[in-house]
């Protein structure tokens, strides 16, 4: 069982940017590709970004270069560098850890963290 705990939202306006964090209970070379998801009001739970244990990335095409994800295994930190943020990325984001590839992208696992609200208002 990985606990993951996420930190890093708040409210900003539009063109405004925000870091998430994510320390899993775990080591972080332990883990394979972890990911970051979020959920809108009324909406499934959707993929934002996942970055393998080598460190390849990947994005949801909505991110548009706005957003780059990265993992530090000395800090043992997951993190989400959000740019250019808009009022659609208003959501609920969650970590994930160890999602598993598929043909049609990544598929999260049962771990997730308690969620970081973002809020992008004016």
């Amino acid at each position: 069982q990985v606990q993951l705990v996420e930190s890093g939202g708040g409210e900003v306006q539009p063109g405004g940017s925000l870091r998430l964090s994510c320390i899993p209970s775990t080591s972080m070379t332990r883990l394979y590709t972890m990911g970051w998801y979020r959920r809108t009001p009324g909406n499934e739970r959707e993929f934002v970004a996942a970055i393998t244990k080598n460190g390849a990335a990947d994005y949801a095409d909505f991110v548009e270069g706005r957003f780059t994800i990265g993992r530090d295994a000395a800090e043992n930190t997951l993190w989400l560098q959000m740019e250019r943020l808009q009022p659609e990325d208003t959501a609920t984001y969650y970590c994930n850890a160890d999602l598993s590839p598929t043909l049609k992208g990544w598929f999260p696992s049962a771990y997730w963290g308690q969620g970081a609200r973002v809020t992008v208002s004016s």
